[in-house]
C-alpha cells in the first residue's frame, strides 16, 4: 500500500478522555471512528500519559486534510461537550476542555503529528489482518511500513506467515508504523501484543 503522506499539526486531533486499559482506549477510538464517521483514511493511536494524578491513555486522530481535520473538530468538540465535559481535545492551536486534559491531548497529537510515538489500532489496511497471511501480503495490504522479530537482526522474509490473531497493533517509530513481531508455534511469527492484554501491559502505549 503507498504510505499515507506524513500529517502535519494541523491535520492531527487529540483526545485524553482519561482512558484506563489499552482495552478501554482502544473501545474510544472505535466509538470515535463510527459515531464521528471519519474517513477510511483515518489513522488511529493510543499514548500513554504520564502525568495528572493518574497514568492513562490519550488518542490521536490522524485525517487526510485540514478541510476534514477541522470539520471533525466541529464534530468531535460537539460531542465531548455533550457526553464527555471532562475530556480534552486538541487540533494545532485550537483547545477543547479543562487544560490538563486539553494539554495531554495537544502532547498525543504532536507525537503523532512527527510520527515519533504512537499505537495504531485504526489505520488502512487494519481490517484486513484476520488468520494467517504472508509478510509480502500485510505491507502490501495496509499501512504498515517495517516489521522487527524479537531477538533477530535480520528482516523476515517476504514468504514468512504471520498469525495476526485478529489483532494487529503497529507503533510509530523514526517515522515509520513498525510492527513488532515474535516467534509463535508453527514456526509463524505473531505481533508482540496479545489480544485482551494484561493490566501489566496496559501501562504502555
Amino acid at each position: 500500500m503507498t504510505p499515507a503522506p506524513a500529517p502535519g499539526v494541523r491535520t492531527v486531533l487529540g483526545v485524553d478522555a482519561g482512558s484506563g486499559p489499552l482495552r478501554e482506549a482502544d473501545h474510544l477510538i472505535h466509538d470515535l471512528v463510527t459515531g464521528l464517521a471519519l474517513p477510511p483514511a483515518v489513522i488511529a493511536c493510543t499514548h500513554p500519559v504520564r502525568t495528572g494524578p493518574r497514568p492513562h491513555l490519550a488518542v490521536s486522530l490522524a485525517l487526510p486534510d485540514g478541510d476534514t481535520a477541522r470539520a471533525v473538530w466541529r464534530r468531535l468538540t460537539a460531542h465531548l461537550a455533550a457526553t464527555a465535559p471532562e475530556a480534552g481535545a486538541a487540533l494545532g492551536t485550537l483547545r477543547h476542555g479543562p487544560h490538563e486534559p486539553a494539554r495531554a491531548a495537544a502532547r498525543a497529537a504532536g507525537e503523532h503529528a512527527e510520527r515519533t510515538s504512537g499505537r495504531a489500532v485504526v489505520y488502512p489496511g487494519a481490517d484486513r489482518l484476520t488468520g494467517t497471511l504472508t509478510l509480502e501480503r500485510l505491507l502490501a495490504d495496509t499501512a504498515v511500513d517495517d516489521v522487527t522479530v524479537l531477538g533477530t537482526p535480520e528482516p523476515p522474509a517476504p514468504t514468512t506467515r504471520i498469525d495476526t490473531r485478529g489483532h494487529v497493533r503497529p507503533t510509530w517509530r523514526g517515522g515509520r508504523l513498525t510492527l513488532a513481531l515474535s516467534p509463535a508455534p508453527g514456526g509463524l511469527l505473531a505481533p508482540f501484543e496479545v489480544p485482551n492484554p494484561t493490566p501489566c501491559c496496559a501501562d504502555h502505549g
